[in-house]
C-alpha cells in the first residue's frame, strides 16, 4: 500500500518543531496530563474512601478500556472531519468527566470520569497524530515530526500526576479534579487556531471500506505485530521491575528510580531522534530495538544490584523509546492518505487492549515459570519477531 501523498525521498529538513507544531504538542500535553492526573487522583480518593485494591484495579483498567472500543470509531471520524472537530469532542469529553468527578467524588463517578478522560485522550491522540502526519513532507519530516510529538505524552505523565498531587495536599480532591478540569480547555485553546488540512482525495468508485480491511495488507499487519510486540516489551517491564525488585530486597524509592531512569531514557532518545532522522531508516531502528530488547531482557533477571539494573533500564528506555516514531512513519508512508485515521486507531486499540490484558497474562505466567521466566519467554518471542521488522525493509525499498 503507498501512500497518497507518496512524498518521501525530497523532505526539507528540520531542527526543531515549527511554531505550530509546538502549539500542537502543548495541546495535547494539557490534555493528556488530565488525565494522567485523574489516573492519580481517583484510585487514591477511592483507596482512602476504603474501596479494595481489586477495585482500585477496575478503575484504572477503565481509563484504557474505553480507548480500546473508541479508536476504530474515532479515527473513521478523524478522516472524515480532520482535527479540530474530534479534538472539541475530546476536551468537552475530559472536561465533563473531570467535572463530574468535582460534583460528586464517589466511586460510580469515577469510574465514569476515567472512561470520558482516557476515551477523551485516545480520540483526540489519534486526529493529532493523523493530521501531524498529513502535515508533514516526506519521509524525514515524518520522523521528526513523530520524535517531538512523542515527547509530549512523556512530560505530561509528569505534570499531571504532580499537579494533581499538590492539589491534593494543598486543597482536597475537589481542587484537584477541577484544575484536571481547566487543563483540556487550555488544550482546547491551542488547537482552535491550528490549520485544518484539506481532504485527502479517494480513489474514483471506491467505496468506504472498514479499518479491519487494513489487516489485509502485508506490510500494515507485520508492523502492527511488531508494534504490539514492543508494546508488550514496555508493559513487562512495568510490572515485572517491581516484583523482581521486591524480590532483590529493593526500597520503594529505589524501585521508583529504576523505572523513573527508564523513562527519562526514553524521553531523552526521543529528543535526540530529529536530528538523527535524516540518517536513519525505520526498519533499522526498529529492528535494532528489536535485537537489543531480547538481549537486555536475556540479562535482566540476572542482575541482581539497584546500580546494574538501573543501567539495564536505561538501556531498554533508549531502545523502546525510540521505537514509536518510527512505527508512526513507517504507518503513515504504507496506508492510503485518506485511511491514515483509521490506521492509528487501529494501532491504539491494539496497544490499549495489550495494556489491559498483558498485565493478568505476566501475573500468570510469573507465578507458573517465575519472573525470570516471563523475562526469557518474552526475549525468545521479540528476538523472533525481528524477521518481521527486518521485512519492513521491503516496504521502504517499495516506497
Amino acid at each position: 500500500m503507498r501512500s497518497a501523498t507518496a512524498k518521501v525521498n525530497s523532505a526539507p529538513r528540520e531542527s526543531g518543531p515549527t511554531a505550530e507544531l509546538a502549539r500542537l504538542i502543548t495541546a495535547q500535553v494539557f490534555l493528556h496530563a488530565s488525565m494522567a492526573g485523574m489516573r492519580l487522583a481517583a484510585p487514591l480518593l477511592a483507596l482512602r474512601s476504603g474501596y479494595s485494591e481489586a477495585a482500585v484495579g477496575v478503575l484504572l483498567a477503565l481509563f484504557a478500556l474505553t480507548q480500546v472500543f473508541l479508536a476504530l470509531p474515532a479515527g473513521s471520524y478523524a478522516d472524515r472531519h480532520g482535527l479540530r472537530r474530534p479534538f472539541a469532542w475530546a476536551t468537552a469529553a475530559a472536561t465533563l468527566g473531570c467535572a463530574l468527578a468535582v460534583a460528586f467524588p464517589v466511586f460510580p463517578v469515577l469510574c465514569l470520569a476515567a472512561l470520558l478522560t482516557g476515551g477523551a485522550t485516545g480520540a483526540a491522540s489519534i486526529a493529532l497524530q493523523r493530521h501531524v502526519g498529513r502535515a508533514a513532507e516526506g519521509a524525514t519530516q515524518l520522523r521528526q515530526v513523530f520524535s517531538w510529538l512523542a515527547i509530549g505524552p512523556a512530560f505530561s505523565n509528569f505534570l499531571g500526576p504532580f499537579a494533581a498531587g499538590v492539589a491534593i495536599d494543598s486543597g482536597g480532591f475537589r481542587v484537584a479534579f477541577l484544575l484536571m478540569a481547566v487543563l483540556p480547555i487550555a488544550s482546547w485553546a491551542w488547537v482552535r487556531a491550528a490549520r485544518e488540512m484539506p481532504p485527502p482525495p479517494t480513489p474514483h468508485g471506491e467505496r468506504p471500506r472498514p479499518a479491519w480491511d487494513l489487516l489485509r495488507e502485508t506490510h500494515f499487519r507485520r508492523l502492527l505485530l511488531v508494534n504490539w510486540l514492543l508494546a508488550s516489551c514496555w508493559d513487562v517491564h512495568t510490572f515485572v521491575v517491581p516484583v523482581l525488585g521486591h524480590e532483590r530486597g529493593l526500597s520503594a524509592s529505589v524501585i521508583g528510580t529504576i523505572l523513573g531512569a527508564f523513562a527519562v531514557a526514553a524521553v531523552v532518545i526521543r529528543v535526540l531522534l530529529p536530528v538523527i532522522a535524516a540518517r536513519v531508516r525505520e526498519w533499522a531502528v526498529i529492528t535494532a530495538a528489536m535485537l537489543a530488547t531480547a538481549l537486555l531482557f536475556c540479562v535482566y533477571p540476572l542482575l541482581h544490584s539497584a546500580l546494574a539494573m538501573g543501567l539495564c533500564s536505561v538501556l531498554l528506555g533508549v531502545a523502546l523509546g525510540s521505537v514509536q516514531p518510527m512505527i508512526m512513519s513507517t504507518l503513515h508512508q504504507i496506508t492510503p492518505e485518506h485511511r491514515h485515521g483509521q490506521a492509528v486507531g487501529l494501532r491504539l486499540m491494539a496497544i490499549n487492549a495489550s495494556s489491559v490484558a498483558m498485565p493478568m497474562l505476566f501475573g500468570v505466567a510469573g507465578a507458573a515459570v517465575g519472573i525470570a521466566g516471563v523475562f526469557w519467554a518474552v526475549a525468545a518471542i521479540v528476538a523472533g519477531g525481528t524477521r518481521m521488522s527486518w521485512r519492513l525493509r521491503e516496504a521502504d525499498q517499495s516506497r
